[in-house]
């Protein structure tokens, strides 16, 4: 099945876009390599920022805080593909259903994940807007952008894929002193004091 690609929100210029059976053939040949720094999104090669030591120490403390509470049947990964129909972002964290050796042959799809997570500082324009288009065109179902510089967690659910701009119906805001509620398919597994996900100060 052809996929209509979707026209980039930020430019009018006309740019060459990729399929994601492309992007894998450019991988699988050797044309582009894994520590290549971007990504499939939309259809483009974006160009990933590098991550500084508050960015990562942010992308480790939302797993050790959310993993234990995963039930069984659900795994936590990070900075992983996620394969959507019209790209391949590598989100800082997301709960994926199954095992690890469940995926050895494909990287998960939208269907097989409860939620993402990206961690923002200089990228907060694109993961509240390419990123956020992308992951609510896959009806990936929870998606948590976790903003370093305003100390927010942003929560976004219920997606709507069919918008003229895919967009999720419902935005909460949760701030240091507050505690967000971690969902998995539909099951309510626990309660997450927002400080938590952050570096310290």
């Amino acid at each position: 099945m052809s996929l209509a690609l979707p026209h980039p929100a930020y430019t009018d210029e006309p740019l060459f876009r990729l399929t994601v059976e492309q992007y894998h053939e450019l991988i699988q040949s050797g044309k582009l390599t894994a520590d290549a720094p971007v990504e499939l999104l939309e259809g483009l090669l974006v160009y990933q920022m590098p991550k500084n030591t508050p960015h990562a120490t942010a992308t480790r403390l939302c797993r050790r805080v959310i993993e234990p509470l995963l039930p069984t049947g659900w795994f936590y990964d990070s900075q992983e593909p996620i394969t959507l129909p019209d790209g391949e972002p590598e989100p800082d964290g997301m709960v994926v259903r199954g095992q690890i050796e469940d995926y050895t042959r494909s990287h998960p799809g939208p269907g097989d994940v409860a939620l993402v997570i990206e961690v923002a500082d200089t990228t907060l324009d694109r993961d509240l807007g390419l990123k956020l288009r992308s992951y609510a065109r896959a009806e990936v179902p929870i998606y948590w952008v976790l903003d370093l510089l305003s100390l927010t967690l942003h929560v976004f659910s219920n997606p709507d894929p069919f918008a003229p701009e895919p967009a999720y119906r419902r935005h909460e805001q949760f701030h240091i002193g507050e505690h967000v509620p971690l969902s998995v398919a539909g099951q309510h597994v626990g309660q997450i004091t927002v400080a938590s996900l952050f570096p310290p100060p």
